[in-house]
């Protein structure tokens, strides 16, 4: 099923204009999320909204946006008030400067998106944007409301498409200064120096995210596949890196790990094996992400995850939490 854009509108450059769709470039809904949950029921914990100081559960009609003044003071703003007042460009991306994008600093760079026409309608002009931006070999700046908030957007070429990167504004980019000015000036042997480059020749590569491994998702899945099978989980590990004063000692340390290591960052740690469960009639196989670990067992539906707990030993717990599959929330 394709995404869902999260957001429809126009991009213009001068007179020209198109309608275009707004898709983010990322998502992290294929991670392993938690919920919570009562360990004494294995039911979730839901939350509601309620009156601070009544305690009583207030409707969502009844609920406004408030800012803070005072102590117990607030200004109502009603989400009408808020339409009232955005700027008219709400429905448009407004291009209103071109830049070369070496000048823009990566520290306002906050969330990409990919910019693609919004149906047949307007294609050819979406095309002479841009080929426009493509052969000016520059990033175009524009404007776009989202979220009830005007944000500027970097707009660059990407294939066949566009791309479109909200940036910050200048407000929300803290000094480096206040955290870098305490550090002191260290003079460095040659000999230091020399180690350190070594060290950096034999770590030299490329970029390629494809040998990504994200450890921390597969121990997550393996976690996972141990407890619906009733299988002891590996002991904890303690912190042997040791407690190396000498600065010259640790370089040569380094150089030697460097020297001699496996290159076993590629290769996902694989959960132990266990007998799958029956999936539900039905439904589909948990997607692959390259890099990730397979999930052994299916954790989708109450039914899997009940006969999962019954068949395991009296390790593991006695509700499981009901599903896992739900805990997959969109990032």
């Amino acid at each position: 099923m394709a995404p869902r854009p999260n957001w429809k509108g126009f991009l213009r450059l001068s007179l020209v204009s198109c309608p275009i769709a707004l898709y983010p470039a990322t998502s992290e809904s294929e991670k392993i999320s938690f919920n919570q949950i009562n360990k004494a029921t294995g039911n979730r914990i839901k939350y509601l909204k309620v009156d601070a100081e009544t305690g009583d559960e207030v409707p969502s009609e009844d609920i406004v946006k408030g800012y803070k003044v005072d102590t117990d003071t607030y200004v109502q703003v009603t989400q009408e008030e808020i339409d009232a007042v955005l700027p008219e460009s709400s429905r448009a991306i407004e291009i209103d400067t071109f830049v070369p994008r070496e000048e823009i600093d990566d520290l306002y760079l906050v969330r990409p998106y990919y910019i693609v026409p919004d149906g047949k309608i307007g294609q050819d002009a979406y095309a002479v944007i841009r080929d426009t931006i493509k052969a000016m070999d520059k990033v175009a700046l524009a404007r776009i409301v989202l979220t009830n908030r005007e944000h500027v957007i970097a707009l660059e070429t990407r294939g066949k498409g566009l791309m479109g990167t909200l940036l910050r504004y200048p407000y929300e980019v803290r000094d480096a200064a206040a955290y870098f000015d305490e550090i002191k000036d260290v003079k460095l042997t040659k000999d230091m120096l020399d180690l350190a480059r070594h060290i950096v020749d034999t770590k030299t590569g490329h970029f390629e995210p494809e040998g990504f491994v994200d450890h921390t998702e597969n121990a997550m899945i393996e976690l996972i596949n141990r407890k619906k099978a009733g299988m002891p989980l590996p002991p904890a590990r303690s912190d042997d890196r040791g407690n190396v004063i000498d600065l010259m000692e640790a370089l040569r340390r380094s150089l030697g790990k460097s020297a001699g290591k496996d290159d076993t960052a590629a290769a996902a740690p694989r959960p132990a094996e266990a007998p799958a469960a029956k999936a539900g009639k039905g439904k589909k196989p948990r997607k692959r992400i390259a890099g990730q670990t397979e999930m052994l067992l299916p954790i989708e539906g109450k039914g899997a995850g009940r006969k999962a707990a019954k068949a395991a030993p009296a390790a593991a717990e006695k509700k499981p939490a009901r599903t896992a599959a739900r805990n997959r929330k969109a990032g």
